[in-house]
């Protein structure tokens, strides 16, 4: 393990691998982080530093990396079959998969579509909607709406019903827009619910589908909002017939504290979509829960009718196989439970940033914890980034806002090193310095 290893690495990327979600020039001041390899909650570089990943790399990490039970179940699926197309073939993993996720919706969304990524399932959960309405007889209904400051993927069609300027604007050419309607997390529930009836009102024989992200909208800056929202939106959808999609790709599997969003609400929509940390962090899957009458309305002898939608990974068995594990992990570990105690652990550990004379906005939600700083500064984030580094932490802002959403796996001791290096790293940034 040498500084060398690390040098020729980033050069190498650098000069190879074009980064996601990154302005490139800006790699030559900020640093990019070599990984060499990773253990629970940490990554290694190639010298040896750990990073504590408190972001769960991206949000998808829900029970720490290399973790020795979903590598035991990766391990036998690779000896057993790695891949067959799900176009006329079926296989275990993905049987098991479906009715397992089944089974935790009660079986109100009985059917699984497989993907690959977030960004995918929104697109497939929308032309499912729209499908099926015209395939009832009402091909009117091809409109579609989204809350204000929503994100829901980055391909053309999720960039229609994303309302996130920075990702959005340089596509408008490309794309058809859904309208936008007032967010609960700004406008409040009661004001969001009747600008939600207007349009209704105005448009129900036109519109398809309105999707949501369920209590936190994540790249809006964990912006967050009471569950009497969705359980209002659900009367709403089915008063005036249009279909309700929660995007839960980076809200389910536990990370509000219940296994899906809506829970919390009492409510189910007719599509869910689910992504990141369904295989723990492991490969990448996608699924698109929905309703029998959903099913039904695609359920005839005329293939123009079917949902002709595929990609030639669909229900790999790998990843299907990641996911069941983390399932297991979720049933034999406690984990809904658990996770509220360290909440609370954490929660009181960060009372001392919250009350930091800089911190606006300290909120939670589940293992979701996020804060505001008071500073007109557009390197922020990357200056926190970089000063996150030196204390051992992954940490990634979304503009002015600190996030934190770490795996599950922390112990107590991590945990409580995670509140002070945070304080620590806003106190430096803050300071201008990144040392």
């Amino acid at each position: 393990m040498n500084t060398e290893a690390n040098q020729d690495w980033v050069a190498r990327s650098l000069a190879a691998v074009w980064h996601p979600c990154t302005q490139m020039k800006h790699h030559e001041r900020v640093p990019l982080v070599p990984i060499a390899r990773g253990k629970g909650a940490w990554l290694y570089d190639h010298e040896g530093k750990r990073y504590l990943d408190a972001i769960s790399s991206w949000w998808v990490n829900l029970f720490g990396h290399a973790n020795e039970d979903i590598n035991r179940a990766l391990k036998d699926q690779l000896d057993t079959l790695e891949h067959a197309m799900l176009a006329g073939c079926t296989h275990a993993p993905a049987v098991e998969l479906a009715e397992r996720l089944a089974a935790l919706t009660q079986h109100t969304l009985g059917h699984a579509f497989f993907a690959s990524d977030g960004a995918s399932a929104v697109e497939i959960a929308l032309k499912m909607s729209f499908h099926a309405w015209r395939n009832r007889g009402q091909g009117e209904k091809r409109e579609f709406v989204c809350l204000a400051n929503s994100y829901h993927g980055e391909t053309i069609g999720a960039l229609g019903v994303t309302d996130v300027a920075i990702f959005k604007d340089a596509y408008d050419p490309l794309i058809r827009h859904a309208h936008v309607v007032a967010s609960p997390a700004v406008a409040g529930v009661d004001a969001a619910i009747g600008a939600m009836r207007t349009l209704f009102e105005q448009r129900a024989a036109h519109l398809a589908a309105v999707i949501v992200e369920p209590l936190v909208q994540c790249a809006a800056g964990m912006a967050m909002y009471d569950a009497s929202y969705l359980t209002q939106l659900r009367a709403l959808c089915d008063e005036f017939g249009v279909h309700l999609i929660a995007d839960e790709i980076a809200v389910g599997c536990g990370r509000t504290g219940t296994f899906f969003a809506c829970e919390q609400a009492g409510i189910w929509p007719d599509f869910v979509c689910l992504s990141k940390g369904i295989s723990g962090g492991y490969l990448p899957l996608s699924i698109v829960l929905t309703r029998d009458d959903i099913y039904a309305a695609f359920y005839d002898d005329d293939v123009t009718r079917g949902f002709l939608h595929s990609h030639s990974y669909t229900g790999n068995p790998l990843a299907c196989r990641a996911a069941l594990a983390t399932l297991d992990l979720f049933e034999n570990a406690n984990v809904l439970a658990e996770n509220r105690r360290k909440s609370a652990l954490l929660r009181e550990a960060l009372q001392p940033l919250a009350k930091h004379a800089r911190v606006r906005g300290f909120r939670e939600r589940g293992t979701i914890f996020a804060f505001d700083v008071d500073i007109d500064d557009k390197t922020f984030s990357r200056r926190f980034f970089a000063n996150a580094l030196q204390r051992e932490l992954l940490m990634r802002p979304i503009g002015t806002t600190v996030y934190m959403m770490p795996p599950y796996i922390l112990g107590d001791d991590e945990l409580l090193l995670l509140a002070q290096r945070t304080r620590d790293t806003l106190d430096a940034t803050l300071a201008r310095d990144v040392a």
